[in-house]
């Protein structure tokens, strides 16, 4: 795992140290052998694992680069922890927050939090349509593979903070899923800022929706 990754943050710019690689290939581990009793991934080859998860959460880096320390993020729907525990293990000074629908999913995400020694992760067992009726809002959210851009809209935006940032990943084509979204960004104050088609892989690509959280009209 630990080439792979090298290789891809080197050609793209991205600092990773041994101590970061090896809490990834920990992760990985812990991911792959809790697989064995828990579904989490459909992908158990290492290096495609190390490619579609753990490349594929890092793409995200340089979009929250500028987070000032102690921003608080919410990964929704983070499942297995992509992209957010990649995110919480390379900044360590951001308030990580892993929200998923599915309670043993929700147990997995504890134990590796406590296996890896991170101490900036917060693992919650919820939804966001059912987070957002409460006072609870975030700087940034992201999101991966979870839902079509209208509902994602829908269940993120009211939880991310005005002036905040949304970063859903997406296929390598979503002009589609965003026309369809538009009456919903529009009510919940999206406004989408650039759609990046990034290569995780030669020939496989996917996109990087940034969509800044502005306040709604009345």
């Amino acid at each position: 795992m630990h080439t792979s990754v090298e290789i891809w943050a080197v050609k793209n710019g991205i600092s990773i140290t041994e101590k970061q690689l090896d809490l990834l290939a920990q992760h990985q581990a812990h991911v792959l052998q809790t697989n064995q009793h828990i579904n989490l991934t459909a992908i158990t080859d290492p290096h495609e694992f190390a490619v579609k998860h753990i490349i594929d959460s890092l793409t995200l880096l340089p979009y929250i680069s500028h987070l000032p320390p102690g921003t608080h993020l919410a990964d929704v729907g983070s499942g297995a922890g992509f992209p957010g525990m990649v995110l919480a293990i390379m900044r360590q000074d951001l308030h990580v927050t892993l929200i998923d629908s599915l309670r043993k999913r929700v147990n997995f995400l504890q134990e590796t939090v406590s296996a890896l020694g991170l101490t900036n992760v917060k693992c919650i067992h919820t939804r966001a349509e059912d987070l957002k009726r409460s006072d609870v809002a975030f700087d940034v959210c992201t999101v991966r593979a979870v839902a079509a851009m209208d509902k994602l809209a829908k269940w993120v935006l009211p939880i991310t903070k005005p002036d905040g940032l949304f970063l859903a990943m997406k296929g390598p084509d979503v002009s589609d899923e965003l026309d369809r979204a538009r009456p919903v960004l529009d009510k919940f104050g999206g406004v989408v800022e650039k759609v990046d088609v990034v290569e995780i892989a030669p020939g496989l690509r996917h996109s990087v929706v940034v969509i800044n959280k502005t306040t709604p009209p009345n």
